[in-house]
């Protein structure tokens, strides 16, 4: 296989690969969120605010990707 080829493959894998990083991002902080609500019994607080953490964490995986691509 050419080396452009394999090339295009590994970016084409990597760029794929962000719709499931921003997702676990934000499931991640909603899940830590709903688990700390239920142990102090803060509902709905602790879900809001990981909730808030996971999106942000999903839009810098986005920035990172954005980056990342700009260096090429």
């Amino acid at each position: 296989m050419k080396k452009e080829t394999r090339r295009t493959f590994r970016e084409l894998a990597y760029y794929s690969s962000i719709g499931l990083s921003v997702s676990f991002a934000i499931f991640i902080g909603l899940a830590i969120g709903v688990v700390l609500d239920r142990k102090f019994d803060t509902s709905p607080w602790f879900t809001l605010v990981f909730l808030g953490f996971g999106i942000a964490a999903g839009f810098r995986n986005i920035a990172l990707v954005i980056k990342r691509a700009r260096k090429l």
